[in-house]
């Protein structure tokens, strides 16, 4: 039994939003950064396991995407502080 389509909602989102960050604030970052900052960030985010981001999202109100949305914006912006400060 293979479960290759269990995968958690955020991970995507948060994904996004580094490269959107990094892009943004015109930072360079090395993959163990990027990877450190994505562990950090989706750890202060609660789990939601889906199969299709269809699953969740369709059932979601215009509310809670943008609550969700500002969840990883903020989630990602802590998390890039918190690995920057620590890798000097």
């Amino acid at each position: 039994m293979a479960f290759d389509s269990v995968h958690n909602y955020y991970e995507r989102l948060v994904f996004t939003e580094i490269r959107h960050s990094l892009k943004k604030h015109k930072l360079k970052a090395d993959e163990d950064f990027l990877e450190d900052v994505a562990c950090v960030a989706l750890n202060r985010l609660p789990a939601r396991y889906v199969r299709h981001h269809v699953d969740l999202a369709f059932y979601l109100t215009a509310d809670e995407h943008r609550l969700i949305g500002e969840s990883v914006h903020d989630a990602v912006a802590e998390a890039i502080a918190f690995v920057d400060k620590r890798r000097r």
